[in-house]
């Protein structure tokens, strides 16, 4: 009997049916469900009577052979918190669009069911980026799969920012900010602000300015076994700092250090799912729309 986990964050009325019949999947497979708790008083309405689940607070309580993300791209990113080093299978179950991490549409969710339960998936390992210092600006939540961001508060003027990689002097950064991008995060905010694509198996990190002042600066990718130190200079005193979704406001005195996390994420995909095909399709190459 494999113990399945569902997490999700909200969930739209248009959606609750094939909440139901993924619940109905599992049962049928006889798993053991465990469901997020908040998640859980959000889905209530829509899980059959005769199906039985227990639920999960934290990291501390989660124990699964896979994890269904339910939502999109920012579903997936929230799971790390509860993933962190456990190796659990994150597979997402996109409820609207095709995304470039959550590649399960809703109206597969009978095919990606039984694919679980055959073992006809498979698992690439993504790399997170950890805070090193300094150590408790999220609490124990000091990983990011995205990309971590330094970026001047809207009211305010640039920064300028200088990176250390391996203690060697890269450059300082005059502008509104930088990114320091995993491969995974290469197609999010990076990839916006004129960062490469990288291909998820690539063992590199990406830094990405953010409107530069210096029409000359451009992104650079280093090893992602480097070690990179962030120093905000310049006029202003507070810059905002992110990783994924949680950010708040630093003091300039304040120095970053990041580097390469100790485990993986690892992202279920489904046969004939691949990367380089989930961004053909996403990124509308090939398509002409001139007419």
């Amino acid at each position: 009997m494999k113990t399945i986990a569902l997490f999700g964050k909200t969930l739209a009325p248009e959606n609750g049916e094939y909440m139901r019949q993924l619940f109905e999947e599992l049962a049928g497979y006889h798993a053991e469900i465990v469901v997020y708790q908040p998640f859980a008083n959000i889905v209530a309405t829509y899980i059959p009577q005769c199906v039985h689940y227990s639920v999960f607070h934290s990291h501390a309580d989660l124990n699964a052979d896979l994890l269904f993300s339910i939502g999109g791209d920012g579903t997936i990113l929230d799971t790390v918190p509860f993933v962190l080093d456990s190796g659990i299978p994150v597979a997402g179950i996109n409820m609207g669009r095709l995304g470039f991490l959550s590649g399960i549409s809703k109206n597969e969710i009978p095919k990606a069911v039984e694919s679980v339960f055959t073992g006809e998936y498979s698992v690439e390992q993504r790399s997170l980026l950890e805070l090193v210092s300094p150590f408790n600006v999220f609490g124990d939540v000091r990983y990011a799969l995205n990309e971590l961001n330094v970026i001047r508060n809207p009211e305010h003027s640039l920064l300028a920012i200088k990176v250390f990689v391996d203690d060697v002097y890269l450059n300082t950064y005059w502008g509104d900010g930088i990114l320091l991008a995993t491969p995974t995060g290469s197609t999010a905010y990076s990839l916006s602000a004129g960062g490469p694509i990288i291909a998820p198996n690539a063992k590199n990190f990406v830094i990405t300015p953010i409107a530069t002042h210096n029409l000359t600066v451009r992104p650079v990718v280093i090893p992602d076994d480097s070690t990179i130190r962030i120093q905000v200079e310049g006029r202003e005193k507070k810059f905002v700092f992110s990783m994924d979704s949680r950010s708040c406001t630093l003091d300039t005195s304040v120095q970053l250090e990041v580097r390469k996390a100790g485990f993986c994420l690892n992202l279920v995909r489904m046969r004939g799912e691949d990367f380089f095909g989930t961004i053909r399709n996403k990124l509308m190459w090939g398509k002409d729309n001139r007419n």
